[in-house]
């Protein structure tokens, strides 16, 4: 964790640092300060910064980290890392539905409610797929 807190605050003060030269960069032109970008670079920096304060936060209060040891093996890892579903076809029909509608969102709003329209059954079964059925939990 302490290599993914150290990524974080190396992102928000590269964007910091780019933030600045950007902004006096664009004020010497004859138009003044570009404000879209430097506003986009203070931000990115912010949420560099913000995720180096979670996993410093989050470091502080579980034990030491495998991945913190440069000695440490892959297997010391240990623990459940969550339920994934082998045979769900769910995704797939949500992620094509997600693709249609930010296609649409460049084509147009018809392309857009088609892709919400098969989005929301997709959403709708891959929440409920569990509940019954041959894999009910």
């Amino acid at each position: 964790m302490r290599a993914m807190e150290r990524l974080g605050m190396l992102v928000g003060v590269f964007a910091f640092t780019m933030a600045t030269i950007y902004g006096l960069w664009t004020s010497s032109t004859t138009l003044g300060t570009e404000w879209v970008g430097t506003i986009g670079l203070i931000l990115g920096g912010l949420l560099g910064f913000m995720i180096a304060w979670y996993v410093w936060m989050t470091r502080r209060k579980l034990d030491i980290d495998p991945s913190d040891d440069p000695l440490g093996e892959i297997d010391e890892i240990q623990g459940e890392y969550g339920f994934f579903s082998p045979h769900s076809w769910q995704p797939l029909f949500l992620g094509a539905a997600a693709a249609t509608c930010f296609l649409g969102l460049a084509v147009g709003w018809w392309l857009f409610i088609i892709g919400a329209f098969f989005a929301i059954p997709a959403l709708v079964g891959w929440t409920f797929e569990y509940w019954k059925g041959p894999h009910a939990l």
